[in-house]
C-alpha cells in the first residue's frame, strides 16, 4: 500500500492504494466521486478525461502514484458556487449528450481544448480533437455545436474582462 496524496477539486485528498492502483479507481473508489467513467479500460474511448496540472489526461492510463501531489480536476470540480461551467451549460443548452456515459470525458476534453484554441475553434478543429473521445449515442453534432458555443461565450468573456 502506498499513500497517495493529491489536491483534487481544490481539495487536499490522500489514500491509501495498492501501487497499481490506476488515477480513475483513485477518483472512483478512494475518493467517492464517480464523475469520472470507466468506459473501456484500454484507453480508447476518452469517458475517463480528467484535468492533472490543467492538462487534459485519460485517467485509465496513469497509476494514481503518478500524480502524486499534483492538482487533479475532475468533472464534479468544475462548477462554482451551484453555478455549472460555460461548457457544462452549453452541453445541457445544446443538447450535447444522449445516455451520459461519455459526458464527463468529452466536456474534460472541451474545457482543456477552449483553453489551448481559445476563439480560433471551428467545427473541424473540435472534431479533430475529440478523436480521442468516443460516444456511441449521437452523431457528435450536438456535441460539436455546444463545444463551438462555449468556446465562443468563454472568448467574450476572455475579451469583455480586458
Amino acid at each position: 500500500m502506498t499513500k497517495v496524496a493529491m489536491t483534487l477539486n481544490g481539495k487536499k485528498v490522500q489514500a491509501d492504494v495498492e501501487d497499481r492502483t490506476l488515477l480513475v479507481h483513485y477518483i472512483r473508489e478512494a475518493q467517492g466521486l464517480t464523475g469520472t467513467h470507466v468506459g473501456c479500460d484500454t484507453s480508447q474511448c476518452g469517458a475517463c478525461v480528467v484535468h492533472v496540472n490543467g492538462k487534459a489526461v485519460k485517467s485509465c492510463t496513469l497509476l494514481a502514484a503518478q500524480v502524486a501531489d499534483a492538482e487533479v480536476v475532475t468533472v464534479e470540480g468544475l462548477a462554482k458556487g451551484g453555478e455549472l461551467h460555460p461548457v457544462q451549460a452549453a452541453f445541457r443548452e445544446h443538447h450535447g449528450l444522449q445516455c451520459g456515459f461519455c459526458t464527463p470525458g468529452m466536456i474534460m476534453t472541451a474545457v482543456d481544448m477552449i483553453n489551448r484554441y481559445d476563439a480560433n475553434l471551428d467545427e473541424k478543429t473540435i472534431r479533430h480533437e475529440l478523436e480521442g473521445n468516443i460516444c456511441r449515442c449521437t452523431g457528435y453534432q450536438n456535441i460539436v455545436k455546444a463545444i463551438k458555443a462555449a468556446s465562443d461565450q468563454m472568448s467574450g468573456m476572455k475579451i469583455a474582462a480586458e
